[in-house]
């Protein structure tokens, strides 16, 4: 199939992410599938989904003085979709770019919107875009510039200063690395990293996570070496959990946000597949793929059971776990290199009502803790309110429960530890945004 396949299922993307809300990255697999996007196209589609996602309130400012009349959502996505590669991809020409807008305006709508379409493009090919200088305050500029909501821009500035602020944000914008654990129950990892060079897999050693893998090029999930449970495709700092958490062999854990069951599996490879992890997760759906991603794996020691981890002491005796992991339901701010969307569809009002959340769920932990075990709270954001601010607020309701320092993390990682808990920035060795806290119960 041409490009003008990848583009138009490109806008078709665009204009569900809109409507419905949908995730950016579900329905690029999706559209991959039924509009049967084959070859370097399927590069360009993604390319495209994402470039103009993650740039969309750059490209707005840039369209802003030559749209001047309202326009249909659809038209703006396509003028969207046709600025970022005119302006960010130097390997499609410009006139190509502005061919194919316009084809797709005539294909969709009708003559007069092809005509616009066309018109503003080449207004802006004669022109150029404006200048972002010419937005005078600091915050609001670099909102515009990396495409960040004003709002987070402003809270994380408070949070974390300007400077740390915008190496985020930039951080934000670039692709994100592909990376991959080797289950060491059935594998090494020199083992693995042979498999997937003679399946033409591009990869090298992590220097952060002894059982760690990135992929450079190719796509693991069609390999023998991952049917065969060698590998799960998790994220650097995700993999940083199982390590503060530390469990031994034979002890039973709770894994209280389990799905969809990176986490939770590589637990059970700490503890060598022997002892108990108990898995929740509020959707039976889910629970069956923590139970598919086990099998795969070879893991025998999880039992998934679909329950709200609030609720946990209804089912569980109380003090009758070794160790707790709470991978919280959070805002999700520490994944926008992954999925862009979110930073679109959050509220400021949402972290308040998620910290509550948080809360309940360490509370209920807290009373199926044993006296002596470990409380891990982990999230995917780097909200100071989520993360600091909960932790503050958990050891105030809960006097049995110290903190301790996370001693048990890779040695590369230890200097990112500060006042006994774990921050991690994108920009820190380009992983996730990740956060992780450890307490004693006496």
């Amino acid at each position: 199939m041409s490009n003008t396949s990848a583009r138009e299922a490109t806008l078709h993307i665009l204009d569900q992410i809109d409507k419905n809300q949908s995730y950016s990255n579900l329905l690029v697999n999706h559209a991959i599938k039924k509009f049967n996007i084959k070859g370097p196209d399927v590069g360009l589609l993604t390319e495209l989904t994402y470039g103009t996602i993650q740039r969309k309130l750059t490209l707005d400012f840039y369209l802003k003085p030559f749209i001047k009349k309202k326009v249909e959502g659809w038209v703006r996505n396509l003028l969207r979709l046709s600025l970022y590669q005119m302006k960010y991809l130097d390997r499609v020409p410009e006139r190509a770019a502005i061919h194919e807008a316009v084809e797709i305006a005539k294909k969709r709508g009708h003559k007069g919107i092809a005509g616009l379409v066309n018109g503003i493009l080449r207004s802006i090919q004669r022109q150029g875009v404006p200048s972002l200088d010419e937005i005078a305050d600091p915050v609001e500029r670099l909102s515009v510039e990396t495409s960040h909501p004003l709002w987070l821009v402003k809270r994380w500035s408070e949070q974390f200063g300007i400077e740390k602020t915008r190496a985020m944000c930039e951080s934000n914008l670039l692709a994100p690395v592909q990376t991959a654990r080797v289950n060491t129950l059935l594998t090494t990892r020199e083992e693995v990293m042979e498999e997937l060079k003679d399946a033409g897999i591009e990869a090298e050693l992590s220097t952060l996570i002894p059982e760690g893998i990135h992929i450079k090029r190719g796509n693991i999930a069609h390999t023998d070496s991952y049917k065969k449970g060698y590998l799960s495709i998790q994220d650097e700092s995700s993999m940083l959990v199982a390590y503060a958490l530390n469990p031994q062999p034979g002890e039973s854990v709770l894994d209280m946000c389990a799905a969809p069951g990176g986490k939770t599996t590589h637990i059970a490879q700490k503890m060598t597949n022997k002892g108990t992890i108990v898995a929740l997760d509020l959707h039976p759906h889910k629970i069956k793929l923590i139970q598919e991603n086990a099998d795969r794996l070879k893991i025998t020691s999880i039992e998934g059971h679909a329950l709200d981890g609030r609720k946990a002491h209804e089912k569980f005796e109380l003090q009758s776990f070794d160790r707790v992991l709470v991978d919280a339901p959070c805002s999700g701010l520490g994944v926008l290199r992954r999925k862009p969307d979110i930073k679109y569809a959050k509220k400021e009002q949402d972290l308040a009502s998620l910290t509550s959340i948080q809360l309940a769920l360490l509370d209920s932990a807290v009373d199926l803790l044993k006296p002596g075990g470990t409380l891990v709270y982990s999230t995917c954001t780097v909200d100071y309110e989520e993360n600091n601010l909960t932790v503050s607020r958990l050891l105030e309701k809960n006097t049995a429960l110290k903190q301790i320092s996370i001693d048990s993390l890779p040695e590369a990682i230890q200097p990112l530890v500060k006042d006994k808990q774990l921050q991690v920035f994108p920009q820190d060795f380009g992983g996730d945004g990740f956060f992780i806290a450890c307490f004693k119960k006496e």
